[in-house]
């Protein structure tokens, strides 16, 4: 059995090592292109590199920490670095315009009135009525690559105005001023939505699970490699 065992574990080593040799290829980095000149160059069709991908994830059906650990070791024996992203924002301001008092509430009667008034402002005939509320104010500050941000405040103080700005994610009827920048970069100058993303306080999910059980969940749910969407 120790015979078995051991020939098994040689086998799999080889394997991860002739796949790390593949990745490699594939993803050239200076010690890639370094090595490259030195050893024979390694080509792979579309359908081998799909095969390749398919069976570097297939460990994350089983648990997928041991799947983002095999993807870092990977990463490390490659010499390829995880990117860092630092984010801030300068003099951010945020102003939304609402109804006040009665006219607030979410009633059929107020529900109706505020559309036909809405029609009226939109052609000019009557003024609007709506009141001009600040939600954030002159707010600066940075979010440091590779750390985790805790962020406090009472409720209605803007938190989540603020994390929909940092994410690219606010309607656009309120009005937004100031400057938010990912690694120096504009917001104007990239897609958010693939850099950054927004989970709602309100998904839900089984409480009887533990945190590393619900992401394993979601996981499956959702699926990797081809069987994602």
């Amino acid at each position: 059995m120790e015979g078995v065992e051991s020939n098994s574990n040689r086998w799999n080593k080889e394997v991860e090592e002739e796949e790390a040799l593949k990745w490699e290829a594939n993803h050239p980095t200076n010690n890639g292109i370094r090595r490259g000149s030195d050893d024979e160059k390694i080509s792979l069709s579309m359908e081998e590199k799909r095969s390749l991908l398919n069976r570097l994830m297939n460990i994350a059906d089983e648990d997928n920490d041991n799947f983002l650990l095999k993807l870092r070791q990977r990463f490390d024996r490659v010499g390829l670095e995880f990117p860092n992203i630092e984010v801030r924002f300068e003099h951010l301001n945020v102003e939304a315009e609402a109804y006040a008092g009665t006219r607030a509430l979410p009633t059929m009667f107020n529900f109706t009135i505020n559309m036909l008034e809405g029609a009226l402002n939109y052609f000019y005939v009557l003024p609007k009525r709506k009141k001009s509320f600040s939600i954030l104010k002159d707010v600066s500050g940075i979010i440091k690559p590779g750390r985790m941000t805790l962020l406090l405040g009472p409720p209605g103080c803007g938190k989540t105005t603020l994390l929909l700005a940092l994410a690219g994610k606010l309607n656009s009827d309120v009005k937004v001023s100031g400057k938010v920048s990912y690694n120096g970069h504009g917001m104007d100058e990239f897609v958010p939505e693939r850099t950054c993303a927004y989970t709602s306080q309100e998904d839900v999910h089984l409480a009887e699970l533990t945190v590393r059980e619900t992401l394993e969940f979601s996981a499956r749910c959702q699926g990797v490699g081809p069987r994602y969407g």
